[in-house]
Parts: structure tokens; C-alpha cells; sequence
């Protein structure tokens, strides 16, 4: 019934494999050029609120956040929370990060449509990524019309992780374009400058096509285990 654990690596192992290549890229790219102080010398946090303030988002927050890389835009509260590496970094990885997290506000602020999809998605998400492998896995060990019909419900409620992750890439990827946009039209990046922060913001975005994959496999994963029951 279940295929074996080949059948689970064949779906499994390259999403896998992309997902561990991306992370250490994204981590490599940004160590590297975490060594290169930019020529204005800005920290994160500047740079963050130079974007902000530049498109009139006078009234959202720059908070530093404990972690590595946990850089975030909370839209509910308006808070741009910035690792330490990047709130207080000099670099072309804190400048990178920063004005990333801020081209989210500046979504916001202007009503970006995936963005607005993306938060209205987060909390069947939050069910469905943790709920419906649990109801797939005990439809699938239950016999019977019942069990099928069960497994099926949780394809269906992890179904939105898959969109929820596709939905986030163009969020992402436009993010990562208003911020190099930002970084040049404000000088805060001269230069050649802008090399290395490419290389860490496209490496990021990497992360995020390899978390699609990943959920993309997997609801593959179950559809098939299904349909090869069914043939039974």
C-alpha cells in the first residue's frame, strides 16, 4: 500500500536535496558578504528606515529579533524586525536583508494582491500543515469507503501548504525586486556594491522555490498513495 521507501525517496529526496542546497547557499552568500561594509556604512536598520521613510511609512517600527536570518514584516502590528546580524550590520548581506523586509511593508502599504492572499492563507495553513498529514495518515490505515474518503480530506487541507508556498514565491521574488529598486534610486548601494547583494537576495529567493518543490512533492506524494489504493 504504501510503495516502499523508494517510492517516498523518489518524491522526497530531490526537494529535499534542493531545500539543503538553497539554505546553504543563502547562508553562504550571506556570511561572505556579511565581511563587506558597504561605502555609506549604514547599518540594517538604517537602511530599513531610509526605505520607509523615503515612501512615507514613517509610522512602521524597526525592532531588532533574536536569531539567525529570522528577519520579518509583520503587517497586523507594522513592525519590521530585523535579526542582529542585520539590525546592527554594516554590510552588504544587512543592507540586502533589510531593505527585502521593508519592500514587504511597501507592499502592504500599497495593497499588493498576493500579499493580502498570502496573510488571509496563514491560518488554514497553520491547520492544514500539521492536521492533514495526521488525517491522510489514519484515513490510509483505515479500510473501507470511510478511510478513502477520510485520507482524501487531508490531501485537501495540506493541499494549502502547496498554494500557500506558490502563493509566497511572486510575494517574495517582488520583495526582493523593490529592494534592489530602493537600495540603487537611494544611492544607499553604490556601485559595484550591488553584486553582492544580488548574490544574497537571489540565493534567498532560492529557499523559497525550494519550499514549494518540497510541499509540491509531498501532496504528490499522497495523491499517488491514494490513487494506487484505489486500484487495489
Amino acid at each position: 500500500m504504501f510503495g516502499g521507501l523508494g517510492l517516498y525517496l523518489v518524491f522526497a529526496l530531490p526537494a529535499l536535496i534542493l531545500g539543503l542546497w538553497a539554505q546553504w547557499k543563502t547562508q553562504r552568500a550571506f556570511r561572505q558578504n556579511a565581511e563587506i561594509r558597504t561605502a555609506r556604512g549604514l547599518t540594517g536598520a538604517q537602511v530599513a528606515r531610509s526605505v520607509l521613510d523615503g515612501n512615507g511609512l514613517t509610522e512602521v517600527r524597526v525592532e531588532r529579533v533574536d536569531g539567525f536570518l529570522s528577519d520579518h514584516y509583520d503587517p497586523r502590528g507594522r513592525v519590521l524586525r530585523l535579526s542582529p546580524d542585520v539590525y546592527d550590520g554594516q554590510s552588504l548581506s544587512a543592507a540586502g536583508v533589510a531593505a527585502h523586509e521593508a519592500g514587504h511593508a511597501l507592499q502592504h502599504a500599497q495593497g499588493y494582491g498576493f500579499l493580502a492572499l498570502r496573510s488571509a492563507m496563514v491560518p488554514t495553513v497553520q491547520i492544514g500543515s500539521w492536521i492533514g498529514p495526521v488525517i491522510f495518515m489514519v484515513g490510509l490505515f483505515m479500510a473501507g469507503t470511510f478511510g478513502t474518503t477520510l485520507a482524501w480530506l487531508g490531501v485537501a487541507l495540506f493541499a494549502a501548504v502547496a498554494i500557500f508556498a506558490l502563493v509566497t514565491l511572486p510575494v517574495e521574488f517582488d520583495a526582493t525586486r523593490r529592494a534592489k529598486q530602493q537600495l540603487v534610486s537611494s544611492s544607499i548601494i553604490v556601485g559595484n556594491e550591488m553584486r553582492g547583494v544580488n548574490a544574497v537576495l537571489d540565493a534567498a529567493a532560492m529557499t523559497y522555490v525550494a519550499a514549494a518543490v518540497q510541499a509540491i512533492s509531498t501532496l504528490l506524494y499522497y495523491v499517488f498513495l491514494l490513487m494506487g489504493r484505489s486500484e487495489e
